[in-house]
């Protein structure tokens, strides 16, 4: 991999700069919750996700903005 001005960089040095891709010691779990978490933050950001959510179950946007949220924000796990 390469960045911008053409210099090579490491998989540690991803995994450092971004909270997300995890590292060695990161279980199958917290791999899976991290996912869900980025998949429902991309839907709150875009907001044509948003509203076609929003239609697809009959809710208004800020409903399902907030049932997204709700999402986010509970406790993931066995």
């Amino acid at each position: 991999m390469s960045n911008a001005g053409g210099a090579s960089i490491s998989t540690e040095q991803l995994k450092a700069r971004y909270v997300g891709t995890g590292n060695a010691d990161m279980s199958k779990h917290e791999w899976v919750t991290n996912q869900h978490r980025d998949t429902y933050a991309s839907h709150l950001a875009h907001y044509d996700q948003l509203s076609y959510m929003a239609v697809a179950e009959n809710q208004s946007i800020g409903r399902m903005r907030l049932r997204l949220l709700d999402k986010m924000i509970q406790p993931c796990g066995p």
